[in-house]
């Protein structure tokens, strides 16, 4: 139930005097983890809609505020289907990125062999506390974005929808639903991030590239032809890449 991911008011008794005390749930947290988000029912899954747009819980109309930094990372197996339930679109799009995970190589199969049947057993060690973390966060919004760059992704986003004129083909064949003004923001920060990891106080086009695939993929909704084609979001982001050009005239 969402109940109990969020928490719940609870009816206490103590000296014969009643009162509901709101019991929280695993949600409190600065990093929640969803494992195989899509077993849980669309019910329970939009339990986290407020905590990952506001940070806030609302629990019988009393708000709950979440510890900053407030992180959710979830998983979904794509192989078994069985009994799973499709990820409603507004909480798709509450996710800054979609990472595709591939079967590992040989090289890291051994070295996954080696950590996990080995005698010695690995102690986590802390790397960041909670306000290094705001900290780097709030440098990263501080990186300059110059206007042709913001320009480029704001027609990236625009050429995503079929229904816009400067759509490639394959948008107006295969998509049902173009990308959301989050997809731009996922670009704009994953860019500036990334221009900072680069070692540069700016955002070039192609940190903008770089990025595109993780903050889009989930954002492109296929129509049945698309479905039924087997197309993947993946090929479509790419075809965005090369059709949208970075200096119009």
């Amino acid at each position: 139930m969402s109940a109990d991911i969020v928490g719940i008011d609870i009816l206490f008794d103590e000296d014969g005097r009643r009162e509901f005390r709101f019991q929280a749930g695993p949600v409190f947290a600065n990093l929640v983890l969803a494992d195989e988000i899509n077993r849980a029912t669309p019910k329970t899954q939009s339990a986290l809609l407020e905590a990952m747009q506001e940070h806030s819980v609302t629990v019988a109309r009393q708000s709950y505020k979440l510890d900053e930094p407030f992180l959710v990372l979830a998983t979904q197996n794509p192989i078994e289907m069985e009994g799973t339930y499709p990820l409603p679109e507004a909480q798709l799009d509450r996710f800054l990125f979609k990472v595709n995970v591939e079967f590992p190589s040989s090289n890291e199969l051994v070295e996954i062999l080696d950590r996990t049947t080995g005698a010695a057993m690995p102690i986590p060690e802390k790397a960041a506390d909670g306000a290094t973390i705001l900290q780097m966060s709030a440098l990263a919004r501080k990186v300059p974005v110059a206007s042709h760059v913001s320009d480029y992704v704001a027609r990236l986003l625009v050429a995503s929808h079929p229904e816009s004129p400067p759509a490639p083909p394959m948008v107006k064949q295969f998509v049902r639903y173009g990308s959301s003004p989050r997809g731009g923001q996922a670009l704009i920060l994953g860019a500036k991030i990334t221009g900072l990891l680069a070692g540069r106080l700016n955002v070039a086009f192609e940190d903008v590239q770089l990025v595109a695939p993780a903050a889009l993929r989930h954002r492109l909704l296929l129509n049945f032809e698309g479905q039924a084609e087997g197309v993947s979001t993946d090929a479509i982001v790419e075809e965005l890449l090369h059709s949208v050009d970075q200096n119009p005239q």
